[in-house]
C-alpha cells in the first residue's frame, strides 16, 4: 500500500495485487511463450526429445568404441561395462591385418568414386530432360522410372547376373561401375528425381535467356543449369557415396570368388572366418573386440567424410526437398 497526497485528501492505493499479477504474467510469458513453439518448456520438451533420439542412434557408435579399446582384464571384468580402466590399441591393428584395409580401403574408395561420379554425371542429364524437355512419351517414361524406384533390386538380381556371365564381366567392378554410366546402379532412380525436382523448381527465364543467347539443350545444361545444381549434387554425390560404400548385396553377388574386394566383402570374409574357428574351438575372448575394431576402421572415413561435409548435405538436402 502507498499513501499519496492530492490537494487536501489522502489517498490509499494497493500494489500488491498488480505486482504479483504482472510477475505471474511474466514467469507464464517465459514459460509458454506467446505461442506455444516459443515458451521454455516447449523448448525442453523437444531438446529432451532430440536427446533421446541422438542417444538410440549414437549408443552402438559408443559401445563400438569402449569394446574395442578394452583388453583381456577390462573384458572379463564384468564391473566394466562402459568406460574401460586401460586403453589397448591392438585390436585395431589385428583387425586391419584381418581386413587386409589398405588395399581394400583404396578399392572401396575408388569403386564408391568412380559410380557417385557417374551417376552424379549420367542423373543429372535425366533429371534436366524430365524437367525442362519436352519429348516423345515423356509421361511414360517418367512412369517406368517411378517404377524402377520401387521395383525390388531382387526381382532383377537374376537376369543381370546372367547378363553380366555372358559378358564376362563377373568378378570385376564393370557390373557396378558400368550401369552407373547410364543413370542406373544403386539408387539411380533416386537420384533421377532428386536433380528433376531441383530444375523443376529454376525459373524459366533461365532457358528464354539461353534460346535467346543462341544456346541449344546440351549447352544450357553444361553451362547454365548444370553449374547452379550445386546443392543437388552434393546430396547425390553423399549419398552415392556412402550407400556404394556400405553396398554389400551387389558385390556378394558380382564378386563372389574375386580376389580383390571391397571392405564389406572383407568384413563378411572375416567374420566368417572367425565364426570357422570358434567352431573348431579356437575361442578367443578378443573375438567381440576385434569384431568392434573392424567395423570401426569401415564407418570412420564416412564420419570423417560427414563431418567436412555436413554443412553442404544439409543445406542440399533442404533445397532438393528431400525434407518433404
Amino acid at each position: 500500500m502507498k499513501i499519496v497526497k492530492r490537494g487536501n485528501k489522502t489517498v490509499a492505493r494497493f500494489y500488491s495485487d498488480d505486482k504479483l499479477r504482472r510477475g505471474l504474467d511474466a514467469v507464464r510469458y517465459r514459460l509458454l511463450g506467446a505461442e506455444i513453439d516459443k515458451g521454455l518448456l516447449f523448448k525442453l520438451f523437444v531438446y529432451v526429445i532430440l536427446i533421446n533420439v541422438a542417444f538410440i542412434y549414437i549408443k552402438p557408435i559408443l559401445y563400438m568404441v569402449t569394446t574395442m579399446v578394452k583388453d583381456a582384464q577390462n573384458i572379463l571384468d564384468p564391473t566394466v561395462i562402459w568406460v574401460p580402466r586401460t586403453i589397448f590399441l591392438g585390436h585395431l591393428q589385428h583387425a586391419s591385418e584381418m581386413l587386409n584395409y589398405g588395399k581394400s580401403f583404396l578399392i572401396s574408395v575408388s569403386l564408391a568414386s568412380s559410380v557417385a561420379v557417374l551417376q552424379v554425371f549420367s542423373c543429372a542429364i535425366a533429371g534436366y530432360a524430365f524437367a525442362r524437355l519436352d519429348f516423345p512419351f515423356k509421361k511414360v517414361w517418367g512412369a517406368l522410372l517411378l517404377f524402377t524406384f520401387i521395383m525390388p533390386p531382387q526381382i532383377t538380381i537374376l537376369p543381370s547376373i546372367m547378363l553380366f556371365k555372358e559378358f564376362g564381366w563377373l568378378n570385376t567392378f564393370l557390373p557396378m561401375v558400368v550401369p552407373a554410366l547410364f543413370g542406373h546402379g544403386l539408387k539411380g532412380a533416386m537420384f533421377v528425381i532428386i536433380y528433376r525436382a531441383f530444375y523443376s523448381t529454376l525459373p524459366k527465364e533461365l532457358d528464354e535467356a539461353a534460346r535467346m543467347d543462341g544456346a541449344g539443350p546440351f549447352r544450357m545444361f553444361f553451362r547454365v543449369m548444370f553449374p547452379i545444381s550445386r546443392s543437388a549434387t552434393v546430396v547425390v554425390v553423399l549419398f552415392s557415396f556412402v550407400w556404394n560404400w556400405n553396398d554389400f548385396y551387389f558385390p556378394s553377388l558380382f564378386m563372389f570368388t574375386a580376389e580383390n574386394v571391397p571392405l564389406s566383402i572383407t568384413l563378411a570374409r572375416m567374420a566368417g572366418e572367425m565364426k570357422l574357428a570358434e567352431g573348431a574351438g579356437e575361442i578367443t575372448v578378443y573375438a567381440e573386440a576385434i569384431k568392434m575394431a573392424a567395423s570401426f576402421l569401415i564407418i570412420m572415413p564416412l564420419l570423417v567424410v560427414y563431418l567436412f561435409a555436413q554443412r553442404w548435405f544439409i543445406e542440399g538436402v533442404e533445397r532438393t526437398g528431400l525434407v518433404e
